[in-house]
């Protein structure tokens, strides 16, 4: 049995979403490389992730920022436990025996 590692999106959004709100609050902007690295992601996936929550209105994906859907949102889930963006699935090999 072989283990592989998947993306779960929508954990990197509220990774996202939480870390741009942290970072607006303080009046700094993030990159998407610093993004990346505080999640433990790959850049490519932050990016793709920015491009979605930009697309439903929450990101302002130009400059960097929430928008006030990505500042509500972000306020709801400030006391939640987020979940790790990456997760484990077992794959089983299966020998075909002749």
């Amino acid at each position: 049995m072989a283990t592989s590692t998947l993306l779960d999106r929508k954990a990197v959004a509220a990774h996202v979403l939480r870390h741009l709100a942290s970072a607006q609050s303080r009046g700094r902007r993030v990159r998407l490389d610093e993004l990346a690295s505080a999640i433990g992601v790959r850049h490519e996936d932050v990016r793709d992730v920015v491009t979605s929550l930009h697309a439903e209105g929450h990101v302002d994906a130009k400059r960097m920022k929430l928008t006030m859907s990505g500042f509500v949102i972000s306020a709801a889930m400030r006391e939640c436990r987020l979940r790790d963006p990456r997760v484990r699935a077992e794959r089983t090999s299966q020998l075909n025996v002749a």
